[in-house]
């Protein structure tokens, strides 16, 4: 299989505004709104950043200040770093190359999808309790344009141009098919720290 036969669903308006983003999910979950946090987090963003080697897209990094450690539909979270434990999310999330690098070998994708840091990358952000991986491909000239890429558990890889919170909106709406993936649906508890 190479890179342009990894199937690609078109979002319908690539939401840029982080706050739009956000707003979608929202709207696509009811009761989530009631789950911010008090007081934004103050997350080290340059710590992580820096740890990283990267920028990282201001949805994903709204939805980590605004909200705590969440679970979508019993199904699927989003991974962001937590106040205090900035450096350690960091070491984690590039840990996870390995596991990446080894699903690419499973589906024979390993010659045509890089995993971060090389250029253009896979990056995980999420994951289900099924064994499905959430990823941006980082390429693009700022992490506003990564896409996210699914690897499901049963072997499905596809693309989706928006960003993770979009996406996840997107999948909880059913604004996007899960192809490869349940219905998620449209509930949410805090996951802890």
């Amino acid at each position: 299989m190479d890179a342009h036969a990894i199937p690609e669903q078109a979002a319908a308006l690539r939401l840029v505004d982080p706050h739009a983003a956000l707003a979608a999910l929202e709207a696509a979950v009811p009761g989530l709104a009631a789950l911010r946090r008090i007081e934004p987090a103050r997350i080290d963003w340059a710590a992580v950043e820096a740890a990283l080697g990267t920028a990282l897209p201001a949805d994903f990094k709204l939805f980590g200040e605004v909200y705590p450690p969440l679970l979508f539909g019993d199904f699927m979270s989003i991974q962001a770093p937590t106040p205090g434990r900035e450096e350690a999310w960091a070491k984690a999330t590039l840990a996870e190359r390995e596991d990446v690098e080894d699903l690419l070998d499973i589906e024979g994708l390993s010659d045509v999808l890089p995993v971060y840091p090389d250029p253009g990358g896979l990056l995980g952000w999420g994951g289900s309790h099924d064994g499905d991986t959430f990823l941006w491909t980082t390429a693009g000239a700022s992490p506003e344009e990564w896409k996210v890429t699914v690897a499901s558990h049963n072997g499905d890889w596809w693309h989706y141009p928006a960003g993770a919170v979009q996406f996840t909106a997107d999948l909880i709406s059913g604004a996007v098919e899960p192809w490869g993936l349940p219905s998620v649906r449209p509930e949410v508890v805090t996951a802890g720290d």
